[in-house]
């Protein structure tokens, strides 16, 4: 009889996001979207280091390399859309930018 080695599946870092997420939305609504914007930008990149440092878990979805890469770029991108968002003078240039 041979005992075939069952691959757990495990959860890892994913209750943490989801809280930090589920924070990040409560945030929004009942304080500021700017710092709500912030804070799931915030938990985004917090989840692309875990899956960069190997914790996947339920995070896993392709490569570690791929996955560590998106999470990264859309969380920065989050986070410096949510601290651009009553910037004025940075919204002006950037209209100025793409006026005819």
């Amino acid at each position: 009889m041979s005992h075939q080695s069952e691959k757990q599946e495990t959860w890892g870092p994913y209750p943490l996001i989801l809280a930090g997420a589920a924070v990040g939305v409560l945030v929004t609504f009942v304080v500021n979207p700017r710092w709500g914007g912030f804070v799931l930008g915030a938990v985004i990149m917090i989840a692309a280091a875990l899956r960069f440092a190997g914790y996947g878990g339920q995070l896993a979805l392709r490569s570690r390399k791929i996955d560590a890469i998106t999470l990264s770029v859309f969380g920065f991108v989050l986070v410096l859309t949510s601290l651009l968002l009553y910037n004025n003078e940075l919204k002006a240039l950037i209209l100025s930018l793409f006026a005819p």
